[in-house]
């Protein structure tokens, strides 16, 4: 009776418990939706319109390089202002783009102005997830950050579930792409009224009776003094380059080494998705996990070792097995690593010190632009080859010369 007393006392560790935290989760799960059918429509009709590997990484650089440029600024902004009206600000304007993108489109405009919109639309998403991860914590109480940190992980892997597949089906029985961008539009209202329905949420005063200026300054000092948060950092990005590009070299792959069409691939997305979804779910739990830097590790290394066997196969069922595992691994991976980076930084350094580690996403156009080159050059199955390979030779020279993440 007694251990059963003393569970119920102890503070809540998932995350959803929080009715707050519940509609918002609810809000981002409609509008990630729409994101990831934005990410198949946009990547097969830049392949339809160009049939150019190359393209498919130089529109992805356009779509995440604003990363580099905007992060840091965005995590100023949310340690400064009230984080949930940032958001809503952000969203209005990445709807109104959207809409802009579907009637380009629509009205075939020249497709520079649409890669200038796509950049445009870009630099306000850059900004979205350094606030919207610094918000998260917000949301729960200290107890239940992890499992808020892994539950967001597993909204936007279900919405990757289902977003691909749902926009691969309607790109099979459509021509008019552009119906697809206003639905993401709509799409992205979700996010916006779940927001506006947690105004009466008492928030932190952000960067309020602090006493001094909010600049990058300190987190920079928390940065230099904090030798393991460094370590996940530089670890981070090594998926970064060689292994997260595969969603956008997706089309390629499915095509010459699958003989798929757009359903085809929209479909090996979401069975990623499932395996990402699998190990968010686990880790949305709230369990401790110990040893975390041998779990990152390995992750990564089983990253690199998955999409080997799904570029060596040209079997269409051990590709599907080998895209779930590459989703289980690399998910999984980047889950513990944002839940280890939130765990030590301290809220008034949050937005700053996640906007650095986001910052880790604007590699993933590297890694697009040099896969893509190496496809042109020598083919699509050595593109894949230097993908896998490139995650697990990088990996062990990062631990090398950093072994204390060993000791995480």
């Amino acid at each position: 009776m007694a251990k059963i007393e003393a569970q119920l006392q102890q503070p809540p560790r998932f995350a959803l418990r929080s009715k707050t935290f519940g509609i918002f989760m609810s809000g981002s799960l409609v509008t990630r939706i729409g994101d990831w059918m934005d990410l198949v429509v946009l990547n097969w009709a830049v392949l339809q319109f160009t049939n150019s590997p190359l393209h498919l990484g130089l529109i992805n650089a356009c779509r995440l390089v604003p990363t580099f440029i905007l992060s840091v600024p965005a995590g100023i902004l949310a340690d400064r202002y009230d984080r949930r009206k940032l958001l809503i600000v952000l969203q209005f304007g990445l709807m109104l783009l959207t809409f802009c993108l579907g009637y380009i489109v629509d009205a075939r405009q020249s497709y520079v102005f649409f890669v200038f919109i796509i950049t445009v639309r870009s630099m306000l998403a850059a900004m979205e997830p350094p606030i919207r991860n610094a918000l998260l914590p917000d949301l729960v109480p200290q107890s239940s950050m992890a499992s808020a940190i892994a539950i967001n992980t597993t909204v936007i892997n279900l919405s990757r579930i289902i977003g691909p597949a749902l926009a691969g089906a309607l790109l099979a029985v459509t021509d008019n792409i552009a119906n697809l961008f206003y639905l993401n539009s709509l799409g992205m209202l979700g996010v916006v009224i779940s927001l506006i329905m947690i105004r009466s949420y008492h928030f932190p005063d952000y960067g309020k009776g602090v006493g001094e200026k909010v600049t990058l300054r300190d987190s920079v000092v928390f940065l230099k003094n904090h030798q393991s948060v460094q370590s996940l950092l530089i670890l981070a990005i090594v998926p970064m380059v060689f292994g997260f590009p595969y969603t956008t070299m997706m089309p390629l792959f499915a095509r010459d080494l699958l003989n798929l069409g757009p359903s085809g691939f929209g479909v090996l997305l979401s069975i990623s998705s499932i395996g990402a979804l699998v190990g968010a779910i686990w880790l949305s739990l709230g369990r401790e996990i110990k040893a975390i830097g041998k779990w990152l590790i390995y992750s990564i290394l089983g990253f690199g070792v998955s999409l080997l066997l799904f570029i060596c196969t040209s079997n269409v069922y051990l590709a599907g097995i080998a895209m779930f595992l590459v989703g289980l691994s690399s998910q999984s991976y980047r889950t513990m690593s944002r839940i280890t980076i939130q765990m030590q930084v301290p809220n008034h350094l949050r937005g700053r010190v996640l906007s650095i580690a986001l910052m880790d996403r604007g590699f993933i156009p590297l890694g697009a632009i040099l896969i893509g080159a190496i496809a042109s050059w020598a083919g699509t199955t050595w593109a894949g080859v230097v993908m896998g390979l490139g995650c697990i030779v990088t990996t062990f020279l990062v631990v090398n010369s950093r072994r204390q993440i060993w000791k995480l």
